[in-house]
């Protein structure tokens, strides 16, 4: 007996094919992300509220309490409003979750890589320009798991608020590395491998260190502000760009992601 025969003899239904189970396949992957969506948010007693009434609903039929019955039925629509109005919030939030799919990210890639580079180049002249110190290091191919496990876990949109916010001197996170990823900031407080290349001269401080160190290790991409002077300088393959502007910063970014796009003939980005 095949896994068809046996699911259909088990569910005692008519015969399954291998649609049906991608059908269950897709819904059950639907609920997993809803129910995730919901955890640790109000939406949680909802939907322990909908489930007891789904249960009296189907009592009051079992038991034949008909006006319970016609009360329910009379209420769903206006509940199905009421949750609209209410759980606005969530359902933003449940809906751009599910945009930040990968499917649906390869058609809206392009202006989210421009949105991304402009929140960085904005952040980094705006610590530079007050002379702050830091240090925001982007994944690209090779994982940096083991960095952003030492570090702070944010998992959060990346903006210029909140980049500027993590470096400002009363943060406690200002002294590590942020660890952007995609869109999103994936930990702060990082701790970078320094490095030992003796060809770089003692003008160079721990940041920019740390910076070249952790690209002689990985292909990530490092932006560094000097607290000293607010320079901006940009790691990259075991070498520093020191002395960039705005522009400078935000092309060379731009050229990274456009290069690693059309790298081998297919679709690659690093944000």
């Amino acid at each position: 007996m095949n896994l068809l025969d046996w699911l259909k003899a088990l569910l005692g239904r008519p015969a399954l094919d291998w649609w049906d189970l991608l059908d269950i396949a897709i819904v059950s992957a639907l609920v997993y992300e809803v129910l995730k969506l919901i955890r640790g948010t109000r939406a949680v007693q909802m939907g322990v509220g909908l489930a007891l009434m789904a249960g009296l609903f189907y009592f009051s039929r079992w038991g034949h309490l008909d006006t319970v019955n016609w009360l329910i039925r009379n209420m769903v629509g206006y509940l199905v409003f009421a949750a609209i109005v209410l759980f606005q919030t969530d359902i933003r939030r449940a809906l751009a979750h599910f945009g930040r799919a990968r499917f649906f990210r390869y058609f809206t890639r392009p202006e989210t890589d421009d949105e991304t580079i402009e929140e960085l180049v904005v952040a980094t002249t705006a610590l530079a320009s007050r002379r702050t110190g830091a240090i925001i290091v982007v994944e690209r191919d090779i994982g940096l798991r083991n960095y952003i496990e030492g570090g702070i876990p944010l998992d959060a949109i990346l903006t210029y608020d909140l980049l500027v916010g993590i470096f400002q001197p009363t943060s406690p996170l200002h002294d590590g590395a942020v660890i952007v990823q995609g869109d999103r900031v994936a930990a702060a407080g990082c701790f970078l491998p320094l490095t030992t290349n003796p060809r770089f001269g003692k003008e160079l401080g721990t940041r920019h260190r740390a910076a070249i160190g952790l690209s002689e290790e990985t292909d990530a991409l490092a932006i560094v502000v000097s607290e000293e002077t607010g320079g901006i300088s940009l790691a990259l393959d075991k070498g520093i760009e020191r002395g960039l502007d705005a522009e400078q910063l935000r092309q060379r970014l731009r050229s990274l992601v456009m290069r690693r796009r059309t790298t081998g003939g297919r679709e690659s980005a690093d944000f």
